[in-house]
């Protein structure tokens, strides 16, 4: 068998999945809808609200922001919405941020199905979690497309094709034609990152409606010619091939603490620590050095810009260190007076040869009195190498809840009701 036969054949699968997997989908869709809540309350989310509805009148799904849409714009405004503050989950090895896609494409299914068994739910979400976080894993080189909306759309078709009972070899084929979004857009720390996301979700419910509609779509779309490994980035399918299905991908995504890059957490995380074990304080610091991989300098390694737009500033190191050490936390509504120490923060490349590697890091503070201070930061906090303690959860679920008070109770208290009931 093909390794895309192999793929298409688990995503058909209806899966009873591990406990341990089980809990970790649901762990992950509460931190998901959360995060969805407080975006969908941000500035750039009520600008895009108002152009979402003017493209259809139908009321088949619902908005995280209470709207109701026609399910391929939910599925749009909800995708921007998970990921506008850079505050959702990230599969780190693969650097796919599959939850975002994923989720927002399933409620828009599950919506105009007028809900869903539960547990079906759970497992095609946990199947497109899988496989978005599998094609991250099998790539062989850098990121040139934006990996979270080109393996996401793909992902997100499988979940839903399998939600719906549609042929996911077609589903498969329409999402590898429309995938698409560059890392350009994360050069220039711009609001299409998110929009990018947006769009595959948007994409992966009218591949699945293609399909449903009897369409017949390229099949060899991940191994072709002219297929996803040629054209978008080289796979080696069999690191994820090798264990379908048994290991659970979803069980290795990371939850981000903070709104801002997941390349900057650890060191963020560092600094919090040290601030408030009373090592040190924002007046006594001269510079600040992350000696990290190339990837987390290509990330959040940007100089800081003054009046910068918060899409940039969520981006850049040198601009969120200051606030950490001032704050000791990360508020999305980032405040702009930020303190002069960002023109002293500085990420340096270490020899790491892993292109895709976010750790380890070492985090140097260098102090006015001529000292400095240390830390070696091995995992990024959030990870399954790291958890987030109960109270560090309850913090990011306070401040969600915080940012978006007219929320949907449900988003917060019975986050599985809210994606499989439309009440």
């Amino acid at each position: 068998m093909s390794h895309t036969g192999a793929i298409l054949e688990f995503a058909t699968t209806r899966h009873d999945l591990p406990a341990a997997a089980r809990a970790d989908a649901l762990r992950l869709i509460a931190d998901t809808l959360a995060t969805g809540a407080a975006g969908a309350a941000s500035p750039e989310a009520l600008r895009l609200l108002p152009l979402v509805q003017r493209w259809g009148a139908s009321s088949e799904a619902r908005a995280l922001s209470g709207a109701r849409l026609p399910a391929v714009s939910a599925a749009f405004f909800n995708g921007f919405a998970i990921h506008c503050l850079e505050w959702d989950a990230v599969h780190e090895g693969a650097v796919v941020h599959a939850m975002s896609v994923v989720t927002a494409a399933l409620l828009a299914g599950a919506d105009r199905m007028g809900g869903c068994d539960p547990d079906a739910f759970l497992a095609a979400l946990t199947v497109g979690v899988d496989v978005a976080s599998g094609l991250g894993l099998a790539a062989t080189g850098p990121m040139r497309f934006f990996r979270p909306a080109t393996a996401g759309v793909i992902g997100a078709a499988l979940a839903l094709a399998q939600l719906e009972g549609v042929s996911a070899a077609d589903a498969l084929g329409f999402a590898c034609a429309f995938a698409g979004g560059t890392m350009q857009a994360h050069v220039e720390a711009s609001i299409a990152l998110p929009l990018q996301i947006a769009r595959a979700a948007q994409a992966a419910v009218q591949a699945v409606d293609l399909a449903k509609a009897g369409l017949v779509a390229p099949h060899d779309v991940l191994e072709g010619p002219f297929g996803y490994s040629a054209l978008i980035e080289p796979l080696d399918l069999a690191r994820y091939t090798a264990s379908l299905g048994a290991v659970w991908r979803i069980s290795e995504v990371s939850v981000k603490p903070f709104p801002s890059g997941r390349a900057s957490h650890g060191a963020l995380a560092a600094l919090q620590a040290l601030r408030d074990e009373g090592v040190i304080g924002l007046d006594e610091v001269e510079c600040i050095d992350l000696s990290a991989p190339p990837l987390v300098g290509r990330l959040v390694g940007r100089p800081y810009r003054e009046h910068a737009a918060p899409s940039h500033n969520r981006l850049c190191l040198a601009f969120l260190a200051p606030l950490m050490l001032r704050d000791g936390r990360i508020d999305p509504r980032l405040d702009r007076t930020v303190p002069a120490l960002a023109r002293r923060v500085t990420v340096s490349v270490d020899g790491n040869p892993d292109l895709n590697a976010l750790s380890p890091q070492r985090i140097t503070v260098r102090l006015k009195d001529g000292t400095a201070v240390e830390r070696a930061i091995p995992a990024n906090p959030g990870s399954p190498e790291a958890p987030l303690s109960p109270t560090q959860s309850a913090a990011k679920l306070d401040l969600c809840r915080e940012l978006a008070p007219g929320a949907d109770p449900r988003l917060f208290d019975d986050p599985l009701s809210y994606l499989t009931d439309p009440q």
